[in-house]
């Protein structure tokens, strides 16, 4: 049957594909539009199942919070080159599964796929979008923040983002205080907010590695354990939130600043991924 051009600018628009794959969708499906929008899905299927061993280490990884500032998420879709993940199409649909994932607080993202999407469920219009593209597409990494005042932040390029939770109230000054120790996060990647948040074997760890050091510079025996100790104290201020010295102001330690900007301001946990 012939196949108006408007026909195939209206199946275009559904589904974000190609003009000359929604052209030889609508042939195959004799010019039933649910039934091309199931020939686009399953030629998605298809490169999906023949792109499965390829590696998809780009993306687009999103942070938003509601407006209430209680809950924020983190959605990450990954591709396998930098090309799409620079196209804008790619980086709106990866906002709108993050606003999809935020309004529905979706618990994972097994949880996020199965969410209604355009008539659709996520999880098919992330194979609509394989067929799209022509590349291995998926959530790979999903994170939910629940709390009291979640201030995100979106790195240059999409390439990281953070969620901090802070412990009082939003307000445009903490929100200010909230973005710089996002962006402090997404610069230093500090493993735990403070020292009594870090894991028992990293301090082990430490302890071990700041005694052979003083030994091979043929530190006493009796010394090590208590120069190690003097080693993880500076562990501790470069490597937890809260004791790093404020990039903005290195006078001051990052739990210094939230003080000033607001008596007992401080950070209760954060959420930070990256490519």
């Amino acid at each position: 049957m012939s196949i108006s051009a408007a026909d195939v600018n209206k199946l275009r628009q559904m589904t974000g594909a190609g003009m000359m794959d929604c052209k030889k969708a609508l042939e195959e499906s004799n010019g039933d539009f649910d039934g091309a929008v199931d020939f686009l899905r399953k030629k998605g299927t298809k490169i999906a199942a023949n792109r499965a061993d390829r590696d998809a280490k780009e993306g687009a990884i999103i942070a938003k919070v509601s407006p209430d500032y209680k809950t924020g998420v983190i959605v990450q879709l990954s591709c396998e080159t930098d090309f799409v993940a620079k196209n804008e199409d790619f980086i709106a649909f990866t906002h709108k599964l993050a606003d999809i994932a935020l309004s529905n607080k979706a618990k994972d993202a097994d949880a996020l796929r199965a969410l209604p999407m355009d008539g659709l469920t996520v999880g098919d219009k992330i194979t609509e979008q394989v067929g799209k593209i022509g590349e291995k597409i998926d959530v790979v990494r999903y994170e939910i923040l629940d709390g009291q005042n979640i201030v995100p932040y979106i790195h240059a390029g999409n390439r990281l983002s953070v969620l901090v939770e802070l412990n009082q109230a939003h307000n445009e000054a903490n929100a200010l205080a909230g973005r710089d120790v996002a962006m402090q996060i997404a610069a230093l990647n500090p493993i735990a907010i403070d020292k009594d948040a870090v894991d028992p074997t990293v301090i082990e760890r430490e302890i071990a590695i700041g005694m052979d050091q003083a030994r091979a510079e043929g530190k006493p025996e009796a010394m090590l354990e208590k120069i190690a100790q003097g080693k993880l104290v500076k562990f501790y201020k470069d490597s937890t939130l809260l004791n790093q010295e404020f990039v903005k102001d290195s006078s001051k330690s990052i739990a210094q600043m939230l003080d000033g900007v607001s008596k007992g301001l401080s950070v209760k946990t954060f959420k930070r991924v990256s490519l």
